[in-house]
Order: structure tokens, then sequence, then C-alpha cells
């Protein structure tokens, strides 16, 4: 009976207790029914890949000298979208044709970011054209696109310039009277176009300043290409230890030191009140006004120049370069292009010679795998990338996608021929890549490529040294930020 009764007594205290409990718990749901929604943070999906090491990642995997072509072999394991890890850097690799026109397309924005390089982080600090993202990477580019085309890019004017400037190096060309001349020598005239684009005057081939800015764009490229550089960017930190990234620093401050001359010069033509001659005049002239303000500080202004400088001379003259090079290896077909064009001087009328110039496009694979970024979480079918991961889109693999052309691995104009000899269009024919980062550049280089080749293949005949065979001329690419062709000797014969 005692314990009955202690039993009996305690009831109140529990069942208190139990509807105290109860009430709080409902008190709680309402306010979870009260509170605003919040969305939870889908969990990553990534791309199957090589299992990490610890501190290397797949490093152990990967020639960085060639790493498109190790990445490559790796997608022939894992699959066209697999994951890498570079260091400790998680970076999902896009590979095919197929896969890099879906994620490039059709992400809209998502991937239209870059993500932080360490060494251009070093250089640009995120401003400028290619390497910054976000608004400030949009309002470059339109400003960029806007004054480009008032500057009679993609129209007559800036093939005048063009056709002036092949004038130029056919000279330079004919007082080698048919003797060896250096190769990158035909790099002068697209980078002349360009600084006339941006600077409103042409240099002469033997100005100091010229030839000056040409030397120091030559040297950040190859170290920018260096193995030394690409493993300050996997370990920043032991990279700047070591001082990897100093010698680059040291010559981009040489360039910025003659663009800030030519910037002087500019600023006072473009204050007086003069017509708009360059980029730069116009980048001076807007910095005046209130519009885009963030844009045009002095450090934005050299910014975006140094972009423009160093992308509208390296990749145009390597790609004329090639285009040179591989009619030298490949005489007939210089010989069968030369034929046309004598017959012709239209560009729609002239086939075989399109077929070339987009056969060298796509055979250099001049710009393999420049990064992009997730702006926000990205799906890319099955999988689902977070915010912030860096994506590789392999130009490389889709230039030589074995389901997209017949002889990817050989030099073959052929791939842009119909049965009948009429030029036709491919989808996979991605040289300046795809989607809202397309090169901004895109327009002028086809015009310049256009115009240069076919008049140096009507004046000359291009062959290598008079005791080698066309073989001899070595077209592996050399080691830099691009893929460029070997300097070496060439001979330009005069053909009347």
């Amino acid at each position: 009976c005692s314990l009955w009764g202690h039993v009996l007594m305690a009831l109140p205290a529990v069942v208190t207790l139990l509807l105290l409990g109860l009430l709080l718990g409902l008190l709680g749901l309402w306010g979870l029914c009260r509170a605003p929604a919040s969305t939870p943070t889908p969990a990553a999906c990534w791309p199957p890949g090589p299992c990490p090491l610890p501190l290397i990642g797949n490093l152990h995997l990967l020639d960085v000298r060639r790493l498109d072509r190790s990445l490559m072999e790796l997608a022939e394991r894992y699959g066209p979208v697999f994951t890498v890890h570079l260091g400790g850097q998680k970076t999902v690799v896009l590979t095919g044709f197929e896969a890099v026109r879906a994620a490039l397309v059709g992400t809209g924005q998502k991937l239209a970011d870059r993500p932080l390089i360490p060494i251009f982080q070093h250089i640009q600090g995120g401003r400028g054209i290619f390497f910054s993202s976000g608004p400030q990477w949009k309002a470059a580019r339109q400003f960029t696109v806007r004054v480009l085309h008032g500057l009679g890019v993609g129209r007559a004017p800036a093939a005048h310039k063009v056709l002036e400037e092949l004038e130029w190096l056919v000279a330079e060309l004919d007082s080698y009277g048919g003797r060896p001349f250096p190769l990158p020598l035909l790099g002068w005239a697209p980078s002349n176009i360009t600084f006339t684009l941006l600077f409103g005057q042409r240099f002469d081939y033997q100005d100091p300043l010229f030839v000056s800015l040409l030397g120091l764009i030559d040297e950040v490229m190859v170290l920018l290409g260096s193995p030394g550089l690409q493993m300050f960017n996997i370990f920043p930190r032991l990279g700047a230890l070591l001082q990897l990234h100093r010698p680059v620093l040291r010559k981009i401050k040489e360039v910025r030191a003659i663009l800030k001359t030519l910037l002087e010069a500019r600023r006072r033509h473009a204050l007086s009140g003069g017509p708009v001659l360059g980029y730069l005049d116009a980048l001076i002239q807007h910095g005046q006004g209130e519009e885009l303000p963030d844009l045009f500080s002095e450090a934005d202004v050299v910014a975006c120049t140094l972009d423009m400088v160093m992308a509208g001379t390296e990749t145009t003259s390597a790609t004329l370069q090639w285009a040179a090079l591989l009619m030298g290896r490949h005489p007939r077909v210089q010989g069968r292009t030369q034929a046309e064009l004598d017959r012709v001087h239209d560009q729609a009328a002239l086939p075989y010679t399109n077929a070339v110039l987009h056969e060298v496009q796509r055979y250099i694979t001049l710009l393999p795998h420049v990064p992009r970024c997730a702006a926000a979480p990205t799906r890319l079918g099955a999988y689902l990338l977070p915010k912030g991961t860096p994506v590789i889109p392999l130009l490389t693999s889709v230039l030589l996608d074995k389901a997209q052309w017949e002889t990817p691995e050989q030099f073959n104009p052929g791939h842009f021929l119909d049965a009948d000899g009429r030029f036709v269009k491919r989808a996979a024919f991605l040289p300046f890549s795809s989607g809202r980062r397309v090169c901004v550049g895109e327009s002028l280089a086809r015009t310049e490529l256009f115009l240069l080749f076919a008049g140096l293949l009507q004046r000359f005949r291009l062959q290598p040294l008079p005791s080698a065979h066309p073989a001899a001329l070595d077209a592996s690419p050399a080691p830099a930020f691009t893929m460029r062709p070997r300097a070496q000797p060439l001979c330009a014969v005069p053909r009347w």
C-alpha cells in the first residue's frame, strides 16, 4: 500500500511535465511553420575520377607540359566528364564535343566566370577582360565589343588596316630575297594590327618600343607556360616561398611601364577632344564621365589594355606562323591553295583556302584548356557541381574528337569540304571556345588570318631550307601559354 501511495502521489507531477513538454513541442512546430522557408543547399554529386594522393592529388598522373593530352587519356578511363585533383583543388574536366557544348551553351551564365588563378590574381587582381568575372567582366566585355565595332572590326575599315599591314610584311619578306627568315617575323604584322587598334598608330618594325614590347610579350608567354608557374598556380604558398612567380611579374612590370608611356601620349590626344583612333582613346574619354566608373580607373585601363595586348598579339601571331609552317610541310596543299587564289579573289568563292585555314586552327589546338568556374550550383547531366568549382572545357578534345573528325590527328583540309568540294561548317570547330565567354576578338582574328594568309600565298612559295625535306620542319608545339610553333627558319620565295 505504501508503494502504490507514493506512485499515486507522483502522478500529478508526471502529467504536468508531459503536458508542459507537449505544449513546448506545439509552440516549436508553430514557430517553424511561421518562419520563412529556407532552401537547403543540395548535396554535391561529383563525376568519377582517379583517387587522389595526399597533397599532390592526381599530379602523378599528369604531364604538365602537355596537360591536355594527359587529361584526354584519363577521359578514356573515366568518361567525358570526370573529376581530377590538381593538388588540393577538385576540378571537373569536360572532354569531347557533346560534353563541352552541353556545358558551355546549355548552362547559360553558370559557367561564365573564371576561377581565381594565383598568377593572374597577382598580375591583374581580378581586373581586365579575360580573367575577371561577374559585373566587372560583363562591363569590360560589353565596352570592348562596342569600341572594337566602332573602330571598324568586322567591317571594311578593319580589313583596310589589315591589307595596309600586309604590304609592310611583304616588303620585309622581300628584303630576304628568298633566303631563310625567322618564323616569328610573321607575327609582326598581326601584332601591329592589334597595336593600331589599341593605340591609334602603327609602329615601324624597327621601332625600339615595338621591338621591346614584342620581346617582352614573348618572354611572358613562355614563362606563363612554364612548369614552374603551373606549380605556382597549384601550390601558391609554396610557389611564393620559392619565388616561382617573380620572373614573370618582373616582365609584366616592364610591359606595364611601356603601356603607361603610351597611355600618357594618348591621354593628351584624347583629352584635347580629338577623334577616337584606338581602344585606349575610348577608355580615356569614357573615364572622364560618369558611365561605368569602376571600369575606368587607371589600374583598370592598364589591365584592359594589357589583356588586349597579350591576347591580341599572341593568338593571331602564333596561328599565322603555324599556317606558314604547315604550308611548308604540305607543299601539295599549298600548291592547290595558290591555284585557287590565282583564279579568284572573292573569299566566298575560295572554299579550299577557307578549308585550309579552318584546318590549321583545328589541328594546332592553340588554347587547349582555359578554365571556367561555376558561378552557382551547376548541374551537368547526372552531376551537381558546387558553386566555385573550377571546370576545364578541354578544347583539344573537341578539335581532335574521333566522333567528329574523320582523321583527327592528321592535317586534312578535307574535314571542311563536302564531296563536291564546297566549304562546310563543322559544329565541332571551336578554336575560340563557345558560350558567353567566346573570344572577344574572334571577328578580327578571322579577318586578319584570311587576308594575311591569302596575301602571303599569292606572293610567296613557303618552303624549308633548300637542303631540307618538308617533313624536316618541326610541327611539335613549343612550351608556352599557347601551343605556339617552335622558332625555326623558313624561306619565302617570290612566285613572280
